[in-house]
């Protein structure tokens, strides 16, 4: 198969794109290498959650969304990424290796979920129900991705609640856990973490009921005092548990919040139930077939989609480039 490489300037739009994907607590773990025939993806230690997430799964599944981004952004301007994923075994940093060719062909709904990239954001607030959009129109696409999608009933949501507070009371005295939630979230990070202005308000947050607790933040604007979180909760889950599951699950997590989205629809990821043990099992009980548990999304409709985005880190501190050629252009 011949390779082509692209110009600098179309990787750095790529892997810049790419970097707007969700990641746990807006840590950012990855890191990109460019060299004259390949782009490397690689998790990024020091920005491992040693306490919330110790075996590195959430690390990995960040990271599968960013290359999932990274693929769209490819093909919106017609380049392939041909993956060759976990190339130095399962335990190995390098979770993936890209390279390209210049033959993509994008259609209407490419560039779509391109231009999504730069509007998504995980919204905290409580949601509307979901009216003319259908989260089962999602399953074939995660299907593509390795990992299943299950809708769960209105009538889940009495577990979720309970899985929530089981993982909120495991963490009740942990102070390691607090203090690494602190530093990442309800202060200003430059270029990381999650801010106050992303974060729901106590009153807010308890309308919801399922999420993470994290810090009391300021994002009121559009949401109604009255109502209560009526957002549909997906779960992807995988048959087995491992680091490609990870990385897999991750990129159909991107799959799912772009598609989204590009409907307006808002979304919000939870992770925090798949953390402890018990309440991952809790979760598991609610699919229709045993699997594994990665990650949980709600969708919803909220009356105002400003954008509150998280701050990301910028291109040249997360892409290290080692190329020995004169640089080109396509």
């Amino acid at each position: 198969m011949n390779f082509e490489i692209p110009g600098l300037d179309v990787v750095r739009h790529a892997v810049d794109l790419a970097c707007r994907a969700p990641s746990v607590h807006n840590s950012q773990p990855w890191h990109w290498t460019l060299t004259d025939d390949r782009l490397e993806l690689h998790t990024d230690p020091q920005r491992l959650l040693k306490t919330a997430d110790p075996t590195g799964r959430q690390m990995v599944i960040s990271c599968g969304a960013a290359l999932h981004h990274l693929q769209v952004a490819l093909t919106a301007v017609r380049w392939t990424a041909v993956i060759n994923r976990l190339p130095e075994g399962p335990h190995s940093p390098h979770l993936a290796t890209i390279r390209f060719r210049h033959d993509a062909r994008p259609q209407s709904h490419d560039f779509d979920l391109a231009a999504a990239m730069r509007h998504r954001y995980s919204d905290r607030r409580a949601f509307d129900p979901l009216t003319t959009w259908g989260p089962g129109t999602l399953s074939e696409t995660v299907r593509g991705h390795g990992a299943r999608l299950t809708v769960l009933p209105a009538d889940a949501r009495r577990t979720l609640a309970e899985a929530t507070e089981l993982t909120a009371a495991a963490r009740r005295y942990d102070a390691m856990y607090h203090t690494e939630l602190h530093w990442w979230a309800g202060h200003s990070i430059p270029a990381g973490g999650i801010p106050p202005t992303a974060l729901a308000t106590a009153e807010e947050r308890a309308r919801v009921g399922i999420g993470r607790n994290f810090p009391s933040g300021t994002d009121t604007h559009g949401a109604d005092s009255t109502q209560i979180d009526q957002s549909t909760v997906v779960v992807l889950s995988t048959g087995t548990d491992t680091r490609m599951d990870w990385l897999r699950c991750g990129e159909a997590l991107s799959a799912v919040l772009l598609d989204a989205t590009v409907n307006k629809i808002a979304t919000c990821p939870l992770t925090h139930v798949t953390e402890v043990p018990r309440s991952r099992a809790m979760i598991g009980e609610l699919l229709p077939e045993p699997a594994f548990a990665q990650a949980l999304v709600r969708l919803g409709t909220v009356g105002n989609l400003t954008p509150r985005q998280t701050p990301r880190r910028e291109v040249n501190t997360v892409l290290s480039v080692n190329r020995s050629r004169r640089e080109t252009s396509h």
